[in-house]
């Protein structure tokens, strides 16, 4: 393959895509095919107007295979850079570098060391697992652990986390990853889980794919329209930031599914003052409409890379018929429990 400069080109994987070709896309989406990438990628590459280049070109993909380590790590720092919409004086500037040295570490003119690389990433606030893939880049060994939550060091956060999902029975909470895997659950919301598609009920459980998917919650939302907006827009976002190309497809995924029959408003005592303060999630149910709108809980100051993926969405009652509706189905599953335990 003959040189090419490094400016007027966009490297995807083994695709290199003409920045003037990037010009002229104006289709949203694009779709690239390659029968051959790496990182089990489909082959799939979508090109959105909302989301602005790195550096090559008008347009540009957003779905990059998540910073790959083959990449020298000044193109990593000019991607984070950019991602972040700093200059070099801003990123610079907060650094309390000179924008000289910045620029020749982006050129590979200067090779960082490790803390600089660490300074750096923390500045772009760029996520421990891409900081890991810059220090190897940099030919640095990984300084952030990725422990599993099962690994005896995280057991105190396992009994943190079960200590608030059941403190907030009987109203349903989650702790997901990174990609909203289902990693730990109360139970809360089991019984509304009627007509869903069991297979989208098997380890690993995605809990967007759940609500939005039309063999799932999909055509019992009331207001599916304004849920799965809401879904999209916070996928968008941490696309942007992040660049995860699992949660491209993900948003490929979602837009893809059929918009469900009956999506109108439901019945329910919600104030409507509440719908211009969040977005609520409405289900209906046997009970009626049941209406939530909820929290995320992150850890404050993680230093491992699972932790700092994991966070805890609760969901409170938006009006008193969904409390009721939820008090009695946990006081329902208690009889059931104590109709079924044999004395030993």
């Amino acid at each position: 393959m003959s040189k090419v400069n490094s400016r007027s080109v966009h490297a995807i994987g083994s695709i290199v895509i003409p920045s003037r070709f990037l010009r002229n896309l104006r289709s949203t989406p694009f779709t690239i095919t390659c029968p051959k990438l790496q990182d089990g990628a489909d082959g799939k590459y979508w090109l959105d107007s909302g989301f602005r280049c790195a550096g090559f070109g008008k347009w540009s993909c957003y779905c990059v295979s998540v910073m790959d380590s083959v990449r020298p790590v000044g193109d990593l720092l000019r991607e984070w850079r950019l991602r972040r919409r700093m200059s070099q004086l801003h990123l610079a500037t907060e650094a309390e570098i000179s924008s000289r040295h910045l620029s020749f570490l982006e050129t590979g003119r200067s090779r960082p060391s490790r803390d600089m690389l660490l300074h750096l990433a923390e500045q772009l606030q760029v996520p421990l697992r891409e900081r890991n893939v810059l220090l190897k880049a940099a030919g640095f060994a990984s300084f952030f652990p990725e422990r599993q939550l099962t690994s005896p060091a995280l057991e105190v956060v396992r009994r943190a986390i079960d200590v608030v999902l059941a403190g907030h029975s009987p109203f349903p909470a989650f702790a997901i990853d990174r990609h909203w895997t289902l990693v730990a659950s109360n139970g809360a919301l089991k019984p509304f889980l009627y007509g869903v598609d069991p297979q989208l009920l098997l380890p690993p459980v995605n809990v967007m794919r759940l609500t939005l998917n039309p063999g799932g919650l999909g055509p019992r939302l009331a207001n599916y329209h304004e849920w799965r907006a809401h879904v999209l827009d916070k996928l968008r976002r941490l696309i942007l930031v992040s660049g995860d190309p699992v949660l491209v497809k993900l948003l490929q995924e979602f837009r893809d599914y059929p918009v469900p029959g009956c999506t109108g408003a439901g019945a329910s005592s919600i104030d409507p003052e509440n719908h211009r303060i969040v977005v609520p999630f409405q289900l209906r149910t046997e009970a009626g409409t049941l209406s939530f709108f909820s929290t995320t809980t992150v850890f404050g100051t993680p230093v491992d890379v699972t932790l700092s993926e994991l966070s805890l969405e609760s969901f409170y009652p938006a009006d008193a018929a969904t409390a009721d509706a939820f008090r009695k189905a946990a006081t329902e599953e208690r009889k059931a429990a104590a109709t079924h335990w044999e004395p030993r």
